[in-house]
């Protein structure tokens, strides 16, 4: 025993330390590709050039039925924000409607939502104020049965309105950067929820490579798109491998996890930034990007906090990257550079390093504030700025970083947002379902086919759940029954119905089938899992426990009274509970997909049925049926 649990903690540690290397990139990240060659000039100095910023907004979820707070918000995001920051470019990255029905559970394009998010953009006249673009997310293409159809309202009611992957290049007196968007939305869309990941397929890799090639000259590559490189299946090269020469891949889509995790950024291993940013829909968020001097900075705020603070120079060392940024113009700078926005005159920007105040930075032009400063004192190890700004109306903010200038130190992002975001997850959530329905197939069948169980000590749980696994594999009824359901559940269809409405569609674990398009799985892997685990297995656990009871001679009745009410009430409630959950699903289907899959659902609505029938006949089955295992039951009590 000591060295089974010797054993299982040496994996542990391996398999945590493996985690850690694997998720955990250190920066700036030492890129496994050749490092660009930068000049150590223009260096940040004192002077209101080679500087332009951008603004990304996220997961509007424009509603006609929920939070009119949302929609009014980002009008006055567009009236009043927008113009007090004046970015260059204000980037939209998908959700921009909610297309939800008003119970929460059916989904489509709701045509008075795109109005809405339309007659803003007119209203506000941002458009006037900055180059605006917006691009699809996966609810903008719920029940969009092809991107020809009427209703797909991006086309008509967004501010760019083209499909596909794109880059726009802003060009500026000191060189051209190129946003590329990343088109992963489903083409045709179905409903919801089997619309989360983002497909990449071979025409649309192509396509976003040649995009790519095309930025390599520039200045700076940027990426952004809805889907975070985790939730977006591609073909080779694969996504990642196609970004490797981008500085940074800008998304929305997981709105930080509903608040459990605020902070989703991260670097894959060629130096790429992947900085996922929190939703409009709750959270209000909205980031600010900075290029100053080609050296990457940002700041993810919060709608109505004021004053703005971003330090563009010198940059954060968390997010450095030597592949793709000229760090040594930090050594060579000759002033500390802020960002300072808010509604009111900015009264003081106050800058601190390692505690000791340097001094108050002035404005130079615009939001710029600068400070002298001598970054050689810093060139050894990390510091920590801190830059406090106050504006007149008496609201204050500070912002601090840890930066370097040595490529031979280290910073860890979070383990979590790493694997979040590094990880292909439709892999994993399908290697855990595959398994899943494998350890309960082999263990039907090693106990249909295994000798009567011998048990030499007192009965315990153990004995008691191998008991029962016996009787349940020895009987014809109950073994084929799961069997079935079981192999049905990974290769049998799921349902059959208006997966888009009008269209006819086919759900598999593996994947959809619509309208002659095969989409492959991801999402079906994930209600997969949860099938298994919050019905399937509970389903066989209760039926192997109620045949112990059959076996111990209990009837329906009797073991009500005769067996401890603290074991029987909480099993029977939970598997009443579990049961309710299956009922409910089958409920979902029918708001999400129609009739027609309400009644062709065998993982659904017949397993309801059969659910009925196979408790009916554990406690309505003839004890003459079981007398075998009675007796058997009784000899082992006994022993």
């Amino acid at each position: 025993m000591l060295r089974l649990v010797a054993g299982l903690m040496a994996v542990a540690v391996v398999s945590v330390t493996v985690l850690m290397d694997r998720y955990s990139f250190a920066g700036p990240q030492q890129p496994r590709l050749p490092a660009r060659s930068f000049a150590s000039e223009p260096a940040p100095g004192a002077e209101a050039n080679n500087l332009f910023w951008v603004v990304q907004v996220t997961d509007l979820h424009i509603s006609k039925f929920v939070s009119p707070s949302r929609t009014s918000d980002f009008e006055k995001f567009c009236k009043e924000t927008i113009p007090i920051i004046q970015p260059a470019l204000t980037l939209v990255t998908g959700d921009l409607t909610d297309a939800k029905a008003k119970d929460g559970l059916g989904s489509d394009q709701i045509e008075v939502e795109w109005q809405t998010y339309q007659t803003i953009l007119k209203r506000s006249k941002v458009m006037e104020k900055t180059k605006w673009i917006d691009i699809k997310g996966n609810h903008d293409t719920f029940n969009v049965p092809s991107l020809e159809s009427v209703r797909n309202y991006y086309r008509k009611y967004s501010v760019w309105q083209k499909d596909g992957s794109f880059h726009y290049v802003h060009r500026t007196p000191f060189g051209k950067y190129s946003f590329t968007c990343v088109d992963a939305s489903l083409d045709p869309g179905p409903k919801r929820p089997y619309n989360f990941f983002g497909i990449l397929n071979e025409n649309k890799m192509t396509e976003l490579s040649a995009l790519i090639s095309e930025s390599h000259d520039n200045n700076h590559t940027i990426l952004f798109g809805h889907y975070p490189t985790s939730s977006i299946i591609s073909v080779s090269p694969g996504i990642r491998a196609a970004m490797r020469f981008a500085l940074v891949y800008l998304c929305g889509h997981f709105h930080t996890l509903g608040g459990l995790m605020p902070v989703l950024h991260t670097r894959h291993p060629d130096g790429t930034l992947e900085l996922e940013l929190g939703d409009w829909k709750h959270s209000r968020k909205y980031r600010i990007l900075a290029f100053d001097h080609d050296l990457f900075s940002f700041a993810d705020l919060k709608f109505e906090e004021w004053p703005v603070v971003l330090i563009t120079n010198p940059k954060s060392y968390l997010y450095s990257s030597y592949a793709h940024e000229p760090l040594q113009r930090i050594l060579h700078s000759t002033h500390i550079r802020i960002l300072a926005f808010s509604p009111s005159p900015i009264k003081f920007v106050k800058i601190m390093i390692d505690d000791i105040y340097l001094g108050d930075a002035i404005q130079v032009s615009g939001p710029l504030y600068v400070l002298k400063w001598s970054p050689q004192n810093y060139s050894q190890g990390f510091h920590q700025i801190a830059v406090t700004v106050e504006d007149a109306s008496g609201r204050s903010a500070t912002q601090l970083h840890t930066f370097a200038m040595q490529e031979n130190l280290s910073l860890k992002f979070g383990l979590l947002a790493s694997w979040l975001l590094l990880n292909d997850h439709y892999i994993w959530v399908r290697t855990l379902f595959v398994l899943l329905i494998i350890f309960q197939v082999v263990l039907l069948i090693i106990f249909r086919f295994r000798e009567k169980p011998k048990f030499k000590e007192p009965p315990g749980v153990a004995e008691r759940t191998s008991f029962s696994l016996h009787v349940l594999s020895k009987t014809d009824l109950f073994f084929y029954s799961f069997l079935v359901l079981h192999l049905y559940t990974i290769l049998g269809p799921w349902f059959v119905g208006e997966i888009i409405e009008g269209h006819m569609g086919i759900c598999f674990s593996f994947g959809l089938i619509i309208n002659g398009h095969f989409f492959e799985g991801s999402s079906t892997f994930l209600v997969g899992i949860l099938q298994v685990l919050f019905f399937n297995l509970p389903l066989m656990a209760y039926t192997c426990w109620c045949l112990l009871l059959r076996c111990q001679g209990q009837c329906f009745r009797s073991h009500l009274y005769l067996i401890k009410p603290y074991w029987t009430v909480p099993i029977h409630l939970i598997m009443s509970l579990l049961f309710f959950w299956q009922v409910f699903s089958c409920y979902f289907l029918l708001k999400t997909y129609g009739t027609l899959s309400f009644f062709l659902s065998p993982l659904r609505t017949w397993l309801v049925v059969l659910s009925f029938f196979l408790v009916y006949r554990i406690w309505a089955m003839e004890s003459i049926v079981l007398r075998t295992f009675i007796v058997d039951m009784k000899n082992y009590q006994a022993s």
